[in-house]
């Protein structure tokens, strides 16, 4: 028994379009020698590369999978937005949804990130593996299931929940989502259902910005299985251990899944290029140590992390290590380089204490039957 890695080195291999930043290239945004969308490989890669030179990895019980089934695909997408994904794709690339570029063979890539998540979450389910890491690519948190945006083309997380239902009568999920933006894609897929619980901890106003309040608590039958922690910019590592305290393992303990999963972006660094916030690689060890804990109290232990947003290529693989390092119980650290600096730049006492009214009000309205 032991920590599952799950990886390919072709998802490395997906690749975006003419893009700077997250500008299409024309017009007056001109090109530049190394361009493209932030979420490019290096992260990923650099994270993998970090747990080889640590020997971390030799630790873990590193896998690669097969590529998520058509028939695994469709639970969550309908047939007609995978078969054009799939004709573009076969047809040289091209560009669905909103800055989701592919090249000649992305739907293939994208079916094995989606075929990593499901083979995390299978080999937790059987047993297999206490618990697991897909470090999948691309990523999936906003695609809603006809409409691919934010970097994502497939539900991955959602793909993962769905098959497992299927192969081993899954009952009820929980999915927290501390990516910095929005998990909008996991949100509307699971939105009208109480037997997924969704948490998204997220900066406010960021990504999408009509999405993420915290008043969307779910419709229907979902009604209060969907929680929204929309956090203000520099919000930083208190703020970010307080909302896991008061808010969302409480919501956990109340739910009682059968299974946690944990929708892993480290986009919420005070590196990030696309976010605001001030956690460290410290917050994310923390916060995989409290849902780690939890889980084994509430669901044996079984927890999975999929990989989603982080796009500072030189902090991530920190941020990323100390998830794993956490997740696994090894005793190899990669210590933080920028620890003395983030140390310094938390919020001030006034501003966190501020904060702490935030995540108190926050409770307050997410409690049940409010």
């Amino acid at each position: 028994m032991a920590t599952g890695f799950f990886w390919d080195e072709r998802c490395f291999w997906h690749a975006g379009g003419n893009y700077v930043f997250t500008l299409p290239v024309g017009g007056l945004v001109q090109p530049q020698v190394a361009g493209g969308l932030p979420e490019n490989p290096e992260t990923k890669r650099r994270l993998k590369n970090l747990m080889d030179v640590t020997g971390l990895s030799a630790e873990l019980a590193m896998a690669s999978a097969p590529p998520a089934a058509w028939e695994d695909l469709r639970r969550v997408h309908p047939e007609s937005y995978l078969s054009e994904f799939k004709r573009l794709s076969d047809a040289g690339g091209g560009e669905l949804g909103r800055r989701t570029p592919f090249a000649a063979g992305g739907f293939e890539i994208a079916a094995l990130s989606a075929g990593l998540s499901i083979a995390a979450v299978d080999a937790v389910l059987t047993g297999t593996l206490d618990n697991a890491y897909a470090l999948s690519r691309p990523p999936g948190h906003h695609c809603l299931p006809d409409f691919p945006n934010g970097f994502c083309l497939l539900a991955n997380i959602a793909i993962a929940i769905e098959s497992a239902k299927a192969r081993h009568g899954l009952g009820r999920v929980a999915v927290i989502d501390w990516d910095v933006h929005h998990g909008n894609g996991t949100e509307a897929i699971y939105y009208d259902r109480d037997d997924v619980l969704t948490i998204s901890v997220h900066q406010e106003g960021n990504y999408p910005l009509d999405t993420g309040a915290i008043g969307d608590r779910g419709r229907g039958a979902g009604k209060g299985f969907n929680m929204n922690v929309p956090l203000p910019a520099g919000a930083g590592h208190t703020a970010y251990l307080a909302v896991m305290d008061e808010i969302v393992l409480p919501a956990l303990v109340r739910f009682k899944p059968d299974l946690i999963i944990v929708a892993c972006g480290y986009d919420a660094s005070a590196c990030d290029p696309l976010a605001r916030m001030l956690a460290t690689a410290d917050t994310f060890r923390q916060m995989t140590l409290r849902v780690k804990d939890l889980a084994q109290d509430l669901c044996g232990g079984r927890l999975v992390l999929v990989h989603e947003g982080g796009y500072s290529e030189m902090y991530v693989p920190f941020c990323g290590h100390a998830t794993l390092q956490a997740l696994s119980g090894s005793s190899i650290a990669a210590p933080d380089p920028m620890a003395e600096t983030f140390a310094v730049r938390q919020p001030s006492a006034r501003f966190d204490a501020f904060l702490r009214e935030v995540v108190r009000d926050a409770a307050d309205v997410l409690a049940p039957g409010a």
